[in-house]
């Protein structure tokens, strides 16, 4: 298996490599996602900012609004505008969009969040982890990734 994952924006200005596995990956069910995709959800990879790698190009920074109300500080192509990754509280963790990698279908959900607010014609699949709204990450995250989470913490 790979240990690192490619990925870009439509027009192929901007290229990114996150290099090692994500810390978790969540499809996001938000009403602000449903907006800023202009689709059902998000997916999104997220991932310490230090392996996030800007192999080419560079990225344009804006602000969206997020559930939370505290909003996000989002990085999109200056060309064709995608948005690549985003900040939320912590701007050592980015949130990658997952359908920028390459080869997305290799970083699935882990968890489908805020689906008090999902379409009512998306079936999440049977046994995924789903919660309402958000979740404590202690009960949540793999044990490695928490023990990623902690060390960043104090780095």
């Amino acid at each position: 298996m790979t240990n690192h994952h490619d990925g870009g924006c439509m027009c192929g200005h901007v290229r990114y490599r996150l290099e090692g596995p994500p810390l978790i990956v969540h499809c996001c069910h938000c009403t602000e996602c449903q907006r800023q995709t202009g689709s059902a959800f998000a997916v999104n990879v997220l991932i310490e900012h230090a392996r996030l790698i800007l192999l080419a190009g560079e990225l344009a920074e804006g602000r969206m609004p997020a559930e939370s109300g505290r909003g996000q500080t989002v990085y999109s192509c200056p060309e064709c505008r995608v948005v690549i990754w985003s900040h939320y509280a912590n701007p050592k963790i980015a949130f990658v969009r997952a359908g920028t990698l390459d080869e997305p279908q290799t970083l699935p959900p882990d968890i489908h969040i805020f689906t008090r607010s999902k379409l009512p014609w998306v079936e999440i699949p049977h046994g995924a982890q789903r919660v309402e709204a958000f979740y404590d990450r202690k009960q949540v995250w793999p044990a490695a990734s928490l023990a990623r989470i902690e060390a960043l913490a104090h780095a």
